[in-house]
């Protein structure tokens, strides 16, 4: 009997800790749930999905390198302690200037034309530059990409915005 405690204790135990774990995963999706730029749906984009916590203790939620260049751009006087991006295989937040950066290739990114997406490791990324195309930089390397690419991406969001408002 007091076995078989044991071991249903331990099973409990680890299904609520991978339970808490994956709750965990997508918090910042529910602190945020849309982009503060875009509007955007952060649970559906949440593999290119970013998070930057400043010292101050308050944070912002993008959905892609994209906007989180324009928070940081817009924000210049607040000090980023943590800047966090989605793994682009698993949704799971990883440090953004720790990830591998594939920069280019066949998949258009996420409020730009040019892809940024991260990967946790260097190994995956070259997999996917591989079968997509692109290269793998640093997360300074993407983010000055992401710097260079505003002005199009910033023009074509307006005029597909433009396009779509003269639809209706």
């Amino acid at each position: 009997m007091r076995k078989e405690m044991i071991v249903a204790t331990i099973f409990f135990l680890a299904v609520g800790f991978c339970g808490l774990w994956g709750v965990e995963a997508q918090e910042d999706v529910l602190k945020h749930p849309s982009c503060k730029f875009c509007g955007m749906d952060r649970s559906k984009f949440s593999k290119t999905r970013m998070l930057i916590e400043y010292d101050d203790g308050t944070s912002v939620g993008t959905c892609s390198i994209h906007c989180a260049a324009v928070e940081l751009a817009v924000t210049i006087d607040k000090i980023p302690r943590k800047i966090m991006v989605a793994d682009y295989e698993t949704g799971q937040l990883l440090d953004a200037e720790r990830a591998f950066w594939v920069i280019g290739g066949d998949i258009p990114g996420v409020m730009t034309r040019r892809g940024k997406w991260a990967f946790q490791d260097r190994e995956r990324a070259e997999g996917f530059v591989r079968g997509h195309g692109g290269v793998v930089v640093d997360f300074e390397a993407a983010m000055r990409a992401s710097y260079e690419d505003m002005y199009e991406d910033t023009k074509a969001i307006r005029e597909r915005r433009k396009a779509r408002s003269h639809k209706h």
